[in-house]
């Protein structure tokens, strides 16, 4: 199946104290999910709703991140992840999506991935790294 709009994944997970705003930030901040991870999480579920539809040798990288991050949600409780492709243009896809712990929708936004061949993106890491190393 092509990636084509209307294509959706989910992932569910449980919140662990390696998950918080503490944790990421230090013992001041609240012991709640922290915004970095729901953006590691939305960016994951985006991700792997496509890779069972990339090319061999092909994988995806993300591009741009518009997320409100709208509620707390403490260690113990579960969030559920959700993203939707909306359009693909070229290598170029972008999705809507959610997060939702027991209680109300925590997380909502626009995100946009790109597909890469791996090869060519090492090599030009590897020519980037070579410009500093002279």
């Amino acid at each position: 199946m092509p990636l084509a709009p209307g294509l959706t994944h989910q992932i569910v997970i449980t919140v662990q104290d390696s998950d918080t705003a503490r944790a990421a930030g230090g013992g001041t901040l609240p012991e709640v999910f922290s915004t970095p991870r729901l953006v590691s999480f939305l960016e994951k579920t985006s991700h792997e709703m496509i890779l069972p539809h990339l090319e061999e040798g092909q994988t995806s990288v993300g591009t741009i991140v518009n997320i409100a991050h709208l509620a707390a949600t403490p260690v113990g409780m579960q969030i559920r992840f959700m993203s939707e492709l909306v359009s693909v243009e070229g290598r170029r896809l972008t999705f809507k999506v959610e997060a939702w712990d027991e209680v109300e929708k925590i997380g909502e936004g626009e995100h946009q991935r790109f597909i890469i061949d791996p090869n060519r993106f090492n090599r030009r890491l590897a020519e980037k790294q070579a410009l500093i190393q002279k």
